[in-house]
């Protein structure tokens, strides 16, 4: 039995918040937050013999640790900031020629969509946004919209296995799967996966794969990989050519002396993901992940009544994981995430997606139905007010 009471108490998270935001920035509980701080006074208690001495060695501890979790090679991941610098690695060496097509959805993450707007107009290739209509019905639906995108032109596809807006899990499997019968690069945004539904990399086999580990995972902010296939590692410059680069000192792999190698930098929070994996493992974070994907089912339908619209996809752990998207019938959504935190201390963000607009909550262990009822009270009353149409229409 998991004792949730004490699990909440793990979290820094400041009491008076309503926090259901995990899904943009996850909570760094205590003791990987402790282990933080743990390297980061070991790095300025020695700084040179940290990063140009011990750093590799300590970086390859955290890198082994991650790809048994995700069961790929150590050798080839390197940890970056955030997915968004993964992408642009990427998109930056990906040669492409005028006419060239990258394949993707309508919705991705879009900074992730101003990354290849602006690496394909400088090579006047162009990125392709299939539609994929909400609501969704199947993934075979998905799967046949996606490839309505399909050309002679494509040279590689992009697509989130957890979009960021609509909440939505996407059959990437199977579309990397027909991505490779059609020759095709695989690049894939997991953003939103480690830590959220089990992810195994040797198992999907995209190419290219990255990952938030400050996110689900609940490692401190700045803490993300980039998985690339050896036969493609080459094709990839570093964003910063540094050291790694004609090493004085070369190691075993190409991939990460020009990827790993960045000069000065605080690379502490790389190092908290076995502190991570042991918090989950102590956990029993399966049945912790249970828990909070019931809740996200349980509620979905729930909330959508109450704004008047319709769950925009079947309420099943096929479309869902720990947050899901209300559609919301307002066209002011920035100003209402901050009427909805400034007056009822509720962190949740309400995004545009092209026309549309989502409120998405995000649910995880220290999070109970109190939380989701205070929202949902708050909409109640945010509606009923006659001012709410400020919200809408100003």
């Amino acid at each position: 039995m998991i004792d949730y009471a004490n699990l909440k108490s793990q979290y820094l998270l400041n009491p008076g918040i309503t926090y259901l935001n995990f899904g943009s920035f996850g909570a760094c509980p205590k003791p990987v937050f402790a282990d933080y701080q743990q390297w980061q006074l070991l790095l300025e208690s020695e700084p040179v013999q940290f990063i140009a001495f011990d750093g590799a060695g300590y970086l390859k501890t955290s890198r082994e640790a991650l790809a048994t979790y995700i069961n790929c090679d150590a050798d080839d991941l390197v940890y970056i900031t955030n997915p968004t610098y993964a992408i642009n690695i990427i998109a930056k060496s990906l040669t492409l020629e005028e006419g060239d097509e990258i394949l993707s959805t309508n919705i991705e993450y879009g900074a992730l969509d101003r990354t290849w707007n602006y690496y394909c107009r400088k090579s006047k290739a162009k990125y392709i946004r299939q539609p994929i209509e909400i609501p969704v019905i199947s993934k075979e639906a998905i799967i046949e919209q996606f490839w309505k995108g399909y050309s002679s032109k494509t040279k590689a596809i992009f697509i989130s296995q957890i979009t960021s807006s609509t909440a939505l899990r996407l059959p990437v499997k199977e579309i990397c799967e027909m991505a490779k019968e059609r020759g095709l690069l695989t690049i894939v945004d997991g953003a939103h996966v480690p830590g959220h539904i089990p992810l195994d990399l040797s198992d999907l086999k995209a190419d290219i794969y990255t990952g938030a580990c400050h996110k689900w995972m609940m490692a401190p902010k700045g803490c993300s990989f980039l998985y690339i296939k050896k036969e493609f590692q080459p094709l990839f410059d570093p964003l910063a050519v540094s050291w790694g680069y004609e090493s004085a000192a070369p190691s075993h792999s190409q991939f990460l002396d020009y990827h790993q190698m960045q000069g000065t930098r605080d690379f502490s929070a790389f190092l908290t993901i076995p502190k991570a994996l042991q918090f989950m493992h102590d956990n029993n974070w399966p049945a912790v992940a249970d828990r909070c994907r019931e809740m996200v089912r349980a509620n979905y339908k729930r909330f959508c009544d109450l704004v008047g619209t319709a769950p925009i996809c079947p309420v099943s752990d096929d479309f869902l994981g720990q947050m899901c998207s209300i559609p919301m019938p307002a066209t002011q959504p920035e100003l209402l995430q901050r009427h909805l935190f400034t007056h009822y201390k509720i962190e949740v963000p309400v995004m545009r997606q092209e026309s549309s607009v989502y409120l998405r909550f995000s649910i995880n262990a220290f999070n109970t139905q109190a939380d989701l009822d205070i929202l949902y009270n708050a909409l109640k009353e945010i509606m009923a007010d006659t001012n709410f149409m400020d919200l809408k229409n100003n």
